[in-house]
């Protein structure tokens, strides 16, 4: 994969396909081969760009504080290096935070913006699970995480269907490749987002999808994201979990080319 120099380090991007772009922004384990699932079937129709977030995969290790204004500072960056004036952009949770705060604060960079299994603010129940989570790296490091994340992340049919594939998952988990002050970090930056002020002013067409059992982000958090933002659609499929995209990516990937084609 390239890299663009940003800030003293560098970031892991990939593009593939013609047409308009689209930028698929990743979670919390914030690497670009989350999307593999993605990336052969939209690039048939966009330019399509996936990227390692600072302090995953092969971008670089030295950001130590994160922020989710920060992460979206990097996103701008990747833009500009990239001469994108606006994109589509798909955010998975995390990246869904990245995806609000960019339509926010640059609304003339976003085209249209999926919002996919994300939140709006460090409520209790979110309060408590990342505060676990952070504990989890503390204390027991990168692989006792490694061996939860997929719980977090699958509905129970998932994992039964697909245990072997979650095994192999697991010996190259995103997580176990970042220092523990970095997912620690991370974790601390996802903590302190909160931009329900500010979603009544994004004027992008926008789709808020999550699933009815999602255990990381339940679907209030996207209720409230499509009522809020004027216009948006709100689709919430049965199963699927935390991790829709690759739990069912046919039925994702129906869901959000149906919404682009709109355009």
């Amino acid at each position: 994969m390239p890299k663009l120099a940003y800030d003293g380090g560098e970031i892991n991007y990939e593009v593939t396909g013609e047409g308009h772009p689209l930028i698929f922004v990743s979670g919390l384990n914030g690497v670009a081969r989350y999307w593999q699932s993605q990336v052969p079937v939209f690039a048939k129709h966009y330019k399509v760009v996936t990227y390692d977030q600072r302090g995953t995969g092969g971008s670089d290790r030295l950001q130590k504080t994160f922020s989710v204004d920060q992460m979206t500072a990097e996103l701008v960056a990747l833009m500009d290096g990239l001469k994108i004036e606006r994109a589509h952009i798909v955010g998975l949770s995390t990246g869904g935070a990245i995806g609000q705060t960019l339509a926010i604060t640059q609304p003339q960079r976003v085209a249209r913006l999926v919002l996919s299994s994300t939140w709006t603010h460090c409520d209790p129940w979110f309060r408590r699970l990342f505060e676990a989570r952070r504990a989890m790296y503390q204390q027991c490091g990168p692989e006792l995480h490694a061996m939860f994340h997929p719980l977090f992340l699958y509905p129970p049919e998932y994992v039964n269907s697909h245990d072997d594939e979650i095994t192999e998952e697991q010996k190259n988990a995103p997580t176990k490749s970042s220092s523990v002050d970095i997912s620690v970090g991370r974790i601390n930056g996802l903590l302190a987002f909160d931009r329900r002020a500010g979603l009544p002013t994004i004027k992008a067409p926008t789709l808020v999808l999550t699933c009815d059992n999602d255990y990381i982000t339940p679907s209030y958090h996207a209720e409230y994201i499509a009522r809020t933002i004027p216009g948006a659609q709100l689709v919430i499929p049965k199963g699927g979990g935390h991790s829709f995209s690759k739990a069912n990516p046919a039925e994702f990937n129906r869901i959000v080319l149906d919404f682009l084609a709109a355009a």
